[in-house]
């Protein structure tokens, strides 16, 4: 073969091979979504967004609008929603209470906030675990084909839940709870793995500062605000007189509508935090972890790396409202009371009141009744229990204790006025009584 054939052979061979390898690797990554594709530059830094609620329920329709409102606002800044997660059962846009089918909003005539949403997790997949293994990027989970956050050490990740709490818990549905040691457990994992440069956490619930209180390091590069202390409830607002429903929560509310105003390059998160602390009247907003993060522009954490401000959104100032959130169901019912048209309808509505009533008494009095047994005869350990404040938790002690107490007295996830309930196991721990003796006394009074 003469020297010239030669050459011409090897081209042809090469440009075969180089064009036969293109089209291999494109066609391997046609079906592959894109947060599963390896990222092309490790330096490069990417924002990421979690954003959960918790709950089901027309009578939770607000976690849900949160979610919604805050998947648009991440959206609409440059975040790509192949870094988005979203977690919502999805019952409330086209439930059969829903008087506008397809529609959810967040404000008294606001804008459709469920438009163009992508639920990654839904129903019966909107669990704890699930949660946590989104955040830290389970291998498994995105082995499924589920999205998950599989963030760098470059990368900045934003969480934000919404939901019912207490002492050491956020509420997920199908009875299922998140305790906080759990989530910070989690947290530093990610931090020894260098899966993010900086992260923020925003968590409404009641009691929500007991998830991050003496437990989030100030060293591991974790902001988190909430919307209450350690011991006090969250604020429902926005009482829908067409929905019969709340829309929203304050604190949510409050940060979400002020995000969706400024420039979110110009406003940090500790501005962002002073304005939340001082719009949301009625419950005491907290922050905890690293605080220097709050140096840092919201864009930082709300947008994406290559943010333009988008014109703002600016909504009509009306009275928020507000409602404890452990006590939204008790008002809502109330609210409905006022506004029924026929006697039928309002008697049917005092006696599910009076139902209310009677079960938040019939809680108070179970846990009494536990409290009596698990303390015996110390009448000071049995007034100790009932006046002591916000403590440390004992989650060895008290997650079993905890557990027990949902399973055989009453549903925590379901049954609102137990929330609260739930520090009087907390305090029972801390007075060092054994775990066996206060699961013996639950025994006892809930039986099977």
């Amino acid at each position: 073969m003469s020297i010239m054939k030669l050459r011409l052979l090897i081209v042809a061979v090469s440009s075969f091979c180089f064009c036969d390898s293109e089209v291999f690797f494109n066609s391997r990554h046609d079906d592959v979504p894109e947060w599963q594709l390896p990222h092309s530059n490790p330096h490069e830094r990417r924002h990421w967004a979690l954003i959960a609620a918790g709950s089901n329920g027309w009578i939770n329709y607000r976690h849900q609008a949160n979610a919604c409102h805050a998947y648009q606002i991440m959206k609409r800044n440059g975040i790509p929603e192949e870094n988005i997660v979203l977690m919502m059962y999805d019952d409330i846009a086209y439930n059969e209470l829903n008087p506008t089918p397809g529609v959810i909003i967040n404000h008294p005539n606001g804008p459709n906030v469920y438009e163009g949403v992508k639920i990654d997790y839904k129903r019966h997949d909107v669990t704890p675990e699930n949660f946590l293994a989104v955040l830290s990027g389970d291998e498994t989970l995105a082995k499924n084909g589920n999205k998950v956050i599989q963030s760098g050490p470059n990368d900045h990740i934003f969480v934000t839940f919404t939901d019912h709490g207490g002492p050491g818990f956020i509420a997920f549905p199908n009875e299922r709870h998140l305790f906080a040691n759990d989530l910070i457990s989690t947290l530093k994992k990610m931090h020894r793995e260098k899966k993010f440069k900086q992260m923020v956490l925003y968590i409404e619930a009641c009691e929500s500062g007991s998830m991050f209180e003496n437990l989030l390091p100030k060293d591991i590069n974790i902001y988190a605000t909430t919307a209450a202390n350690a011991s006090e409830s969250s604020w429902a607002c926005y009482v829908d007189e067409q929905r019969n429903t709340c829309l929203g929560d304050a604190y949510s509310v409050n940060w979400m509508e002020d995000s969706d105003k400024e420039a979110l390059d110009k406003e940090s998160l500790q501005k962002q935090f002073l304005i939340v602390r001082k719009e949301t009247k009625y419950s005491h907003v907290q922050e905890y972890g690293d605080k220097s993060i709050s140096r840092e522009m919201l864009s930082e954490f709300q947008a994406g790396p290559e943010y333009r401000p988008s014109p703002p959104i600016v909504l009509p100032k009306v009275p928020c409202g507000v409602v404890p959130a452990d006590e939204a169901p008790l008002a809502i019912l109330r609210h409905r009371l006022k506004t029924a048209k026929d006697e039928v309808s309002k008697q049917q509505l005092m006696r599910e009141i009076d139902e209310l009533l009677e079960l938040r008494d019939r809680v108070a009095k179970t846990m009494q009744d536990i409290v009596t047994l698990a303390t015996g005869d110390d009448v000071g350990q049995y007034e100790r229990v009932y006046t002591k404040g916000h403590r440390d938790i004992d989650f060895d002690c008290y997650v079993p204790v905890f557990n027990l107490f949902h399973k055989r007295c009453y549903n925590v996830a379901r049954t609102y006025s137990a929330n609260k309930q739930m520090g009087f196991l907390v305090n029972m721990c801390d007075e060092k009584i054994p775990s066996e003796k206060i699961m013996e006394a639950i025994t006892r009074v809930c039986k099977e």
